[in-house]
């Protein structure tokens, strides 16, 4: 089985680096670490980068995720070959583009575009936000699954996940101490469905409703708070119809509680989504919530 280390950066291609540019920086809150061949880098942390953004179809996404050691990302592509994983690895100008030693390329069965790399690049500086969003870091990923029941057992048969929650078929799926990194959404579709950065307290939460209303972008869900990871959360409509999140206080699953920890199942009702009531403008959230 792979044993994930840590989710790395999301690619997402775009017909308007620009404006894709403008809304990363300008109501996100990323830093600019550098635009190259057609593609703009914004950092969040410690990170060389967390995002993406380059010339591009628009739902051509890829979600980076972290392996510990070389041995461990030639194992996994034995794991992955042998369960009938189609898997590529990443050029020299590749690895280059995402600041990696190396890396393999696959899709999950719904055809999620998912990297496994291997000492990917962290900055010597620290990071330098555009505005004072109070970003932490980039957290999680939502991703679409058009077989909710199938995807969670390839994430946690072959990948390792483990499931902390479900909501209806979704389940929410943690690598580390983190109640989530990764969510599986019911859909027609595969891809990205929504990318999360951690704020540092409701206040940033708050800051952010108001500045999103004042800049007319459509806020799709929240402020709320999460049944599940118990997050307080808003959710915003960004380039393209990506969604981003802003979450603060998510739940964590000790090593020490792992034993003992039971998935909780939740039922596919918008309460589950929200303890405070507010209602997703989410495709993939209502149809998780029929």
């Amino acid at each position: 089985m792979i044993d994930l280390w840590d989710i790395r950066y999301v690619r997402l291609g775009t017909r308007d680096r620009d404006a894709a540019d403008r809304y990363a920086r300008g109501i996100v809150g990323l830093e600019l670490a550098r635009d190259e061949a057609g593609a703009r880098y914004y950092r969040s942390d410690q990170r060389d980068h967390t995002l993406v953004y380059f010339e591009g179809d628009t739902a051509d996404h890829t979600v980076g995720f972290e392996l510990r050691s070389g041995a461990d990302l030639a194992a996994a592509g034995s794991l992955l070959d042998n369960a009938g994983i189609r898997v590529r690895q990443g050029s020299a100008a590749e690895c280059e583009q995402r600041r990696v030693q190396a890396f393999l390329h696959f899709r999950d069965p719904s055809g999620n575009g998912i990297d496994l790399v291997v000492n990917p690049h962290h900055s010597g500086r620290r990071h330098f936000p555009s505005r004072d969003a109070g970003i932490t870091g980039f957290s999680h990923v939502g991703l679409c699954t058009t077989d909710a029941a199938r995807d969670e057992r390839f994430w946690t048969e072959v990948l390792g996940a483990r499931v902390s929650d479900r909501i209806g078929a979704a389940p929410l799926l943690r690598i580390d101490e983190v109640h989530h990194k990764v969510a599986l959404f019911p859909s027609t579709r595969s891809g990205v469905q929504h990318i999360n950065h951690q704020v540092e307290s409701i206040d940033d939460l708050m800051r952010a409703w108001y500045l999103l209303q004042k800049n007319g972008v459509r806020i799709v869900f929240g402020p709320g708070r999460h049944p599940t990871s118990g997050a307080m959360f808003l959710y915003f409509e960004g380039p393209d119809g990506m969604i981003y999140e802003y979450s603060t206080g998510v739940r964590h699953i000790t090593w020490e509680q792992e034993a003992g920890y039971q998935p909780r199942q939740f039922p596919a009702t918008n309460e589950s989504f929200c303890a405070w009531g507010a209602e997703p403008d989410i495709a993939e959230f209502r149809k998780a919530a029929r």
